[in-house]
């Protein structure tokens, strides 16, 4: 008999940047870091242990952090920016927090195999687009600059997030 396979997070090399490029290409860029920041602070861990939560009674676990980002990826960049003709990728109706409340440790590597591809269609979806570049947010105009300026800070959060459960779950810390 063949023993199951456990799926573990990927090793992520993080992006070295131009810190004195112009904002078009230095806000991708450090949007770029971040994101693979994130990433590289899940490596070696199996879905399990993506899946232990940080510290009772909160729900936060690596996995929901995945599957929210995923989610965040797509609602700014293709619902909000590009005004894609798409679903959102949890049902609104489940709750804000289903993205960290419904967690299956054996679709781990569905959930960050979903993220980067997220990622990949948010990154297709500005690739062109001017910085000047607006959308409508609850009636008042947002840029895509905003935008980058958003996700960066979405995922700084989430970064010192990640770092605290990365602790608590294997002792692991650092970049």
């Amino acid at each position: 008999m063949i023993a199951a396979m456990t799926w573990t997070a990927p090793e992520v090399t993080r992006p070295s940047g131009d810190t004195a490029a112009d904002e078009r290409i230095l806000l991708p860029s450090l949007l770029t870091w971040h994101r693979s920041t994130f990433l590289h602070k899940l490596a070696g861990l199996t879905g399990e242990q993506l899946a232990t939560a940080s510290v009772p009674p909160s729900n936060l676990t690596l996995l929901g952090l995945v599957r929210h980002l995923a989610k965040v990826e797509r609602f700014w960049f293709r619902l909000r920016y590009a005004a894609q003709d798409i679903e959102p990728l949890y049902d609104p109706a489940l709750g804000k927090d289903h993205d960290f409340e419904v967690l299956d440790a054996t679709k781990a590597e569905e959930a960050y195999d979903i993220l980067l591809e997220e990622i990949r269609l948010a990154d297709e979806a500005a690739a062109g687009g001017s910085l000047d570049d607006t959308f409508d947010l609850g009636g008042n105009p947002f840029s895509l600059r905003m935008l980058y300026v958003h996700m960066i800070g979405e995922y700084a959060r989430h970064n010192g997030h990640a770092d605290l459960i990365r602790e608590r779950v294997d002792g692991h810390t650092g970049a």
